[in-house]
């Protein structure tokens, strides 16, 4: 069974992705990533800023997995994003990961005041064919709808962090881009395990048999979101990968979205 969302412009995208920030050095990236695709992952997800493209790439080049059935995805970095230097940015990423394209690309942060530019750019990336699918990372409800407003290219993906924390505080946000066909990709959506031994989530844990990062990972994907948990412990990331032989119930859903109390691990833009 394929474990796929479909983008709205009918781009297939793989349910769980893993995630690579502060996996560095490269050699770091590369086993990581090795390690995740020999798990079953097939979306990976990294940044020009992570410092890791060259061994993200190698890993997926030296894999024996066919290019087409990995979902890779890089980020547009704040200082690119004026037109000219967004343009070059995606040649540069795509060196430097060793592939022709990547199946999503992201302006990484809202933050510069030539957004707008850096938007009209991904427009030309994505009619090249260097970006199967095109989105944004970190953007509001404000940025969204200002974006929206200036432009006819929706982007295909907003990813935020996400996770049981501070999820009454995204559930606005997740319904905004559900109404726009915008698809969000959730990142730290294990909160960095500070809080994974919260006894509700070991409560639920206990009850489906599986370990309180899997329940989150399920709650996420069942919140029509794609998680991006990272690790570079073997056995976490193929535990992490185990998701798709069970599902929570209403009364579990219930009880991890109710265990909001606001604190992000990154930074709010609103």
């Amino acid at each position: 069974m394929d474990h796929i969302f479909m983008l709205s412009n009918n781009t297939r995208m793989p349910q769980m992705g893993f995630g690579t920030w502060e996996i560095t050095p490269d050699s770091a990236a590369e086993s990581s990533v090795q390690a995740a695709l020999t798990a079953g992952y097939r979306h990976i997800d990294t940044a020009k800023i992570y410092g890791n493209e060259r061994g993200v790439g190698k890993a997926i080049r030296e894999s024996g997995v066919p290019r087409e059935d990995v979902f890779v995805t890089t980020k547009l970095w704040n200082s690119d994003h004026a037109f000219d230097s967004a343009l070059h940015a995606i040649d540069e990423s795509l060196a430097k990961l060793g592939l022709e394209y990547v199946d999503l690309y992201l302006v990484h942060w809202p933050q510069s005041d030539a957004r707008d530019e850096a938007w009209r750019a991904m427009q030309e990336i994505y009619k090249s064919g260097k970006a199967k699918a095109v989105g944004v990372s970190n953007y509001s409800m404000r940025h969204l709808q200002e974006l929206l407003d200036n432009t006819a290219l929706v982007p295909h993906v907003n990813q935020v962090e996400f996770h049981p924390f501070i999820y009454q505080q995204q559930k606005e946000l997740l319904e905004f881009c559900a109404q726009h066909s915008i698809l969000v990709e959730a990142y730290s959506p294990l909160s960095r395990h500070a809080k994974t031994s919260h006894p509700e989530i070991e409560r639920v844990a206990e009850r489906v048999g599986k370990s309180p990062t899997q329940v989150i990972l399920r709650w996420c994907i069942q919140h029509g979101t794609a998680p991006l948990p990272r690790s570079q412990n073997p056995e976490h990331i193929v535990e992490n990968f185990s998701v798709f032989d069970f599902e929570l119930n209403d009364d579990d859903m219930a009880a991890l979205d109710g265990l909001s109390e606001g604190e992000r691990v990154t930074t709010d833009l609103e």
